[in-house]
């Protein structure tokens, strides 16, 4: 993960904080000091973040466009 992509993963889920766990958060806050910091993290933590990426940001996106259903042909 380059220093750019870990800008974007703390950056998109500083919008999430308010529906994590407290050890989320705290995680968290963690990542975005030594981001502040362009500290690169290591291993675990990038894992981690990713983790709490995919859970926050990517699962709150619409699988699809909501329209489809509209505009559907039925037999």
């Amino acid at each position: 993960m380059t220093s750019v992509e870990q800008h974007k993963l703390v950056r998109e889920l500083r919008d999430f904080t308010a529906r994590m766990t407290r050890e989320e958060e705290r995680l968290f806050d963690m990542y975005r000091k030594r981001d502040k910091d362009d500290e690169d993290l290591d291993t675990l933590s990038r894992k981690k973040l990713q983790e709490l990426y995919e859970k926050y940001v990517v699962a709150s996106r619409p699988k699809g466009n909501p329209l489809d259903s509209l505009f559907s042909k039925k037999p």
